[in-house]
């Protein structure tokens, strides 16, 4: 699954707290950057490529059958992106369905040798954890997806509660250029 780069917690609080019964959602918009991952894995027959970040975390891409220097990959390649996510937020009302599903897709440039990636994921997670001290948040989701950061907002943070359902919706897109592999 596509871990989540940065989280924007003390919004995401803010609009989580006005309560679960109420149709609560936030956009919490992300930023252009510049990142080098490492390809940790590839699965050749599903086209899966799995990658590291510089943090460590890793993220699973599908590379349509399109994209024909797929197969030119290999595992340790260094590859630039530019990267950008943004991800919107939903309290869950009780006794609503749980959400896990994915989309996505490749748009090439003209000259083959570059091309924009988008993936959508939806999720429902829950909240498993609150530290007040720190102050913190955890999270944890389907396919064991976990999730913490750091609350700016002890205030906010004081009106969720461990239990909490709450549906999260990222968008990454990627461009990425095959000159930039290293």
């Amino acid at each position: 699954m596509n871990g989540m780069k940065t989280f924007g917690a003390a919004v995401m609080l803010s609009a989580l707290a006005a309560g679960a019964s109420a149709q609560v959602s936030k956009t919490v918009p992300g930023t252009m950057e510049t990142l080098t991952v490492t390809v940790d894995s590839i699965e050749r027959a599903s086209r899966v490529v799995t990658i590291r970040k510089p943090d460590g975390t890793y993220g699973v891409f599908s590379v349509p059958a399109d994209v024909k220097r797929f197969d030119t990959l290999k595992v340790g390649d260094k590859i630039t992106a530019k990267y950008y996510e943004n991800i919107v937020l939903r309290l869950k009302a009780p006794g609503e369905k749980p959400v896990d599903s994915e989309s996505g897709g490749v748009t090439k440039a003209a000259n083959n040798n570059a091309a924009t990636a988008a993936v959508q994921r939806t999720i429902t997670a829950t909240i498993t954890k609150i530290d007040m001290k720190v102050p913190s948040i955890a999270f944890s989701g389907p396919n064991g997806w976990n999730y913490a950061t750091r609350v700016q907002d002890k205030d906010t943070l004081a009106k969720v509660k461990v239990g909490d359902k709450v549906d999260i919706t990222w968008t990454e897109a990627a461009i990425l250029s095959i000159a930039d592999a290293k």
